[in-house]
């Protein structure tokens, strides 16, 4: 058996950076960002929809049916998919006209955790933060350009990384969610010459990262050993996601930034049916 799947275009619709998919349970739903062009955009079936916003948008989570919470380069907002009704939840560095946000998740509890960056990935410049319970904490500072949020189905464990850096690190948390004692490391990548960006976690514990510039996603184990990949005709790949009506099909979004001449594969989703289940995203919980 080959250790390599192949992906085929879910969406040809292009992305300078692709980047934040969730796929919504409720919906059955893929939705995702074009952070460069301030763009959602959603497939479902055959039908496709896009939403444009006035500033940087990057990942979401969802609340319920009708309501996603949205990171923005300057705040959390929930967003009515039936009326594009936005309010505002809490502010996000909005203070500060260098920085936006990049990558983010839910995590078991309810929270949300969101990466800050600067918009020309200025170093040292990004943050990640926890909204939980109406608050909005700082996790970790002094980043660059966070990335590979996700979680492990013990609830144990919380993952990140600080791309340029090319480790991926291993969160221990505490039985509310918040990080207790120092983050290990879980896999450095810097010996392959690879940069990980978006992660997610499947319900057996492994890691599957995005790698920026290697045109795939690859699945580690918990012990930080390679398993497989999924192999994207693009190569800049940037986060992926399970979904599907069996969590089984894998989605990854792309980007044609830095690429000086784009071919039509770039900047697109792509989608694998994969022989691993995926966890389903959990509620955002508001307040």
């Amino acid at each position: 058996m080959t250790d390599t799947i192949n992906a085929e275009c879910f969406d040809a619709r292009q992305s300078v950076l692709g980047e934040g998919p969730l796929w919504h349970p409720l919906r059955q739903e893929l939705f995702w960002f074009d952070i460069i062009n301030k763009r959602m955009m959603s497939r479902r079936g055959e039908e496709t929809s896009s939403w444009q916003f006035k500033e940087h948008v990057s990942a979401a989570g969802w609340v319920d049916e009708e309501t996603l919470l949205i990171a923005s380069e300057t705040g959390l907002r929930t967003f009515s998919l039936s009326s594009r009704e936005t309010h505002l939840i809490t502010s996000l560095e909005a203070e500060n006209p260098v920085t936006r946000s990049n990558d983010g998740r839910a995590d078991p509890w309810g929270g949300f955790w969101i990466g800050t960056m600067g918009k020309s990935a200025e170093t040292g410049a990004g943050k990640i933060y926890r909204y939980f319970e109406g608050a909005l904490t700082v996790l970790f500072d002094g980043l660059t350009i966070p990335n590979a949020i996700c979680f492990s189905p013990d609830r144990h464990t919380a993952y990140f990384t600080d791309t340029p850096r090319q480790k991926i690190m291993a969160q221990p948390l505490d039985d509310r969610g918040f990080p207790i004692g120092a983050a290990r490391l879980f896999l450095d990548l810097s010996a392959e010459g690879l940069f990980p960006d978006g992660a997610v976690v499947d319900r057996e514990g492994c890691l599957w990262n995005a790698q920026w510039g290697a045109g795939r996603v690859a699945r580690y184990a918990h012990d930080g050993r390679y398993l497989s990949q999924v192999s994207l005709p693009a190569p800049h790949a940037s986060c992926p996601a399970f979904g599907g009506a069996q969590m089984t099909e894998l989605f990854a979004t792309t980007a044609t930034e830095g690429i000086t001449v784009p071919t039509a594969q770039d900047g697109r989703v792509f989608c694998c049916t994969v022989s691993h289940q995926g966890q389903a995203e959990p509620p955002v919980q508001l307040g």
